[in-house]
């Protein structure tokens, strides 16, 4: 690996003139800027109607695990993100990473009270497109204040001329989540989506329609980009949360899929003329103790979640040899880290990172 970081150092590190504050236009122009979530004083999010849907859908309300997230991997965790830290840092990749807070602390609205949730995930709560950064409304409440903690993040690119929008505070009263639990999509009587179920192609964004996502906040999402961008709603295999671990972005023309969850027929007629590559199964998805998988936010599909650095570079779990395989049979290199409880937790690379900055120009890539 460390053969791979020296010889794209310099090829990261050439940065061409990039506008200040944010500026990333897709998933995978060569990466200025990144921003690296925190563990620390994680929580399980608070047992809810909002959580049920959104992560528990079709499970027990009592099995919902409580409490904070176990110290070691607290410990674990923090580790491996500070060893991809590191790795950004040696390719010439300006890092940022949001405050601790104080998840067990009780806030409330005028309908339901709840405790935070993480700033594990910067991914699921903050979208940008171009030189906008947007605050998503997103689904479970205990997150309804977890932009909090990227407070000073967001007034730094705010100084330096980003535009900062913040969606419509959504109520998430019990009723937006009284929906059959085999197709759990919140009601549209709202705006509701998390950042990580859109997945950017310059001036075209692909939406997923799921538990964290309805219909109305693909609405509401094309009319603040307005005329100039597209917002292309989908619906696959799958309603557990979000895109990443369904269909990867890798370069113009190459699209990764999850097998179990899409074919060609569910992607928007947009995708026609690009290759679709369908990844193997996940390596080593059997490893956890039963009690440990019962607890766990993300799927046995979370090591899918990797992260471009450059359309030829990409951050991957070190155990996905298959998948490594693949990809590199693209021509695409590969970064192979350890992201030991990304199932716990429900965030890979991909999720645990927001690329806030990126070479490159705002384009369509479907004219």
């Amino acid at each position: 690996m460390s053969e791979t970081i020296e010889y794209h150092s310099g090829q990261l590190a050439q940065q061409e003139a990039v506008p200040a504050g944010v500026w990333s236009c897709n998933e995978w122009d060569p990466l200025v800027e990144v921003i690296v979530g925190n563990p620390f004083n994680a929580r399980f999010p608070y047992r809810d109607k909002s959580t049920h849907i959104a992560e528990y859908a079709g499970k027990p309300f009592a099995s919902i695990p409580q409490g904070p997230f176990p110290q070691q991997i607290i410990e674990e965790t923090e580790e491996d993100l500070g060893e991809m830290v590191e790795v950004f840092t040696k390719l010439g990749v300006s890092v940022k990473r949001p405050q601790t807070w104080d998840h067990e602390r009780e806030f409330s609205t005028t309908f339901w009270k709840t405790e935070g949730y993480y700033n594990y995930c910067p991914r699921d709560i903050l979208l940008v497109v171009g030189d906008q950064i947007i605050e998503t409304p997103n689904a479970i409440r205990g997150r309804s204040q977890e932009t909090y903690s990227y407070r000073e993040i967001l007034l730094e690119y705010l100084k330096d001329g980003s535009r900062w929008f913040s969606a419509p505070r959504p109520m998430l009263l019990d009723s937006l989540f009284e929906v059959d639990h085999q197709k759990p999509v919140p009601r549209n009587d709202e705006p509701v989506f998390d950042a990580a179920n859109v997945i950017r192609f310059g001036r075209d964004l692909l939406y997923l329609i799921s538990s964290t996502g309805n219909d109305l906040g693909a609405h509401w999402l094309q009319t603040v980009l307005g005329k100039d961008f597209k917002v292309h709603c989908c619906r696959l295999n799958y309603y557990g949360s979000h895109i990443d671990t369904s269909v990867v972005a890798l370069r113009p023309g190459l699209l990764l899929c999850n097998p179990e969850r899409v074919n060609r027929d569910m992607l928007p007629d947009i995708f026609r003329d690009w290759e679709v590559i369908f990844s193997p199964p996940m390596v080593g998805a059997d490893r956890f103790e039963s009690d440990y998988l019962s607890k766990c936010i993300g799927s046995n599909w979370i090591d899918m979640n990797l992260f471009s650095l450059s359309p030829d570079l990409v951050m991957v779990d070190r155990d996905q040899l298959p998948l490594i395989k693949l990809l590199e049979s693209k021509k695409i290199e590969v970064l192979p880290m350890k992201l030991r409880h990304s199932r716990m937790l429900g965030g890979g690379f991909h999720c645990t990172t927001l690329d806030t900055r990126r070479k490159g120009k705002m384009e369509s890539y479907f004219d």
